[in-house]
């Protein structure tokens, strides 16, 4: 990494700091409790670091709501609320949700969205999301016997036809869902099949995660990458496997579903095509946007950096907004951009990938520089190959055309 690069604070992070505070929380009102037990899940290890086992409390969740609303200067605040499990809390907890936020609300729309295994979900839960608009998304991995590889439950028992039930009860009251689905070592050679099934299911708006976690050799438990005694887990994806199980989805996107499927790496890579904001944070050129709020009050500024050096602080101690605008938080959003060797900062697909994710950032580069991503070879495969595409797409959308034009183009 270039000395003059390390501290560099741009124009556009000036602005940034100066505009309208608008950011996003992630609430975990149970924090990483859960009632699956999934291999690969890198919150697994988080129950050994979050001060308290138990839900957020009813004190503590009214001024953690009441903070976030006034701390936002936008007329719209979205909540995300995360687990771990929250459907653990049961309808009554979201009820007091709704309850809160419309005491505090002042004018402002509120939007709530909510991850789940899908486990849980029942009428009276899908009832409840029809009725106050909850945007859900679900976890599911692909077909059954993907799926169940790894995601079981805290007994050891499959949960595939137990999610695919939930997913029916979502679509039979009419509430709006995405997916979310791994990319790991049992499915990472199936991406037009994990893409077609999860067609078939009636998602529109799909998110695919790669999975890319370290266990500690002697305990087998998942753990930081800094551990001295970590090794890769063998069910994280093959970096090229991972290029090619996206590219394999979008040679079939681009041809049949543009503007019809929604998939958030092509949606994010367009965005960079054209030079604006993707709205995700693993491909923005800085960090921060997402704080992460954990049931006793802990702030941390992602939930992939749930640990005690990166803790901000706590709401009951901080105002939510004083540490939004802390200078820790500032330089861990800065550090996405200002630690990338110099292999990235003279790649052509920088402004495409802008080394993604810091969390998969423990590679080394043939110069000896640390910090390369560990799907580096994947992103090069995927970006080289998409490449002709969002150079037609992004004309369009200059010239005023749907980029889904392209479909009759190729």
């Amino acid at each position: 990494m270039s000395a003059s690069f390390s501290n560099t604070l741009t124009l556009s992070d000036a602005l940034k700091v100066s505009a309208p505070l608008n950011f996003n929380v992630i609430f975990k009102p149970l924090g990483p409790i859960c009632n699956l037990n999934c291999s690969y899940c890198y919150y697994l290890d988080k129950i050994n670091v979050i001060v308290g086992k138990t839900a957020i409390s009813d004190e503590l969740l009214e001024y953690s709501i009441k903070s976030y609303i006034e701390s936002n200067d936008t007329e719209s605040v979205t909540f995300n609320w995360h687990g771990g499990e929250p459907l653990l809390l049961g309808v009554g907890f979201l009820k007091k949700i709704v309850s809160i936020q419309n005491k505090y609300r002042k004018g402002k729309s509120i939007y709530n969205t909510l991850q789940t295994n899908g486990v849980l979900l029942n009428d009276e839960f899908a009832e409840f999301f029809s009725y106050y608009n909850f945007l859900i998304g679900v976890s599911i991995d692909g077909t059954k016997d993907v799926h169940d590889k790894y995601r079981k439950d805290v007994f050891s028992n499959p949960t595939f036809d137990r999610v695919l039930n939930g997913i029916s009860l979502l679509q039979k009251h009419g509430v709006e869902f995405n997916t979310m689905t791994t990319i790991n070592k049992a499915n990472e050679n199936k991406g037009l099949e994990t893409y077609s099934f999860l067609k078939d299911i009636g998602s529109h708006y799909m998110q695919f995660m790669p999975v890319l976690e370290h266990i500690n050799k002697k305990t087998n438990r998942i753990t930081h990458p800094d551990d001295a005694d970590s090794i890769l887990a063998p069910w994280s994806v093959d970096p090229l496997s991972y290029g090619k199980f996206m590219t394999d989805i979008f040679d079939h996107w681009i041809r049949y579903d543009v503007g019809s499927y929604f998939v958030n790496l092509f949606d994010s890579t367009l965005a960079n095509w054209c030079g604006v904001n993707p709205g995700t944070c693993s491909y923005s050129d800085v960090c921060g946007g997402n704080v992460v709020v954990e049931h006793n009050g802990d702030i941390y500024p992602c939930d992939h950096f749930v640990y005690p050096e990166y803790k901000l602080g706590n709401i009951t101690e901080k105002s939510l907004k004083d540490i939004v605008m802390s200078y820790d938080m500032i330089k861990f959003g800065i550090d996405k951009r200002n630690a990338l060797p110099d292999k990235c900062l003279k790649c052509n697909y920088l402004f495409a990938c802008h080394g993604e994710c810091p969390k998969h950032r423990f590679s080394i580069t043939e110069s000896g520089e640390k910090g390369l991503n560990s799907l580096c070879d994947g992103f090069l495969h995927f970006y080289s190959h998409v490449e002709p595409y969002m150079n037609i797409m992004r004309d369009l959308l200059r010239n005023g055309q749907s980029p889904s034009e392209i479909m009759r183009m190729i």
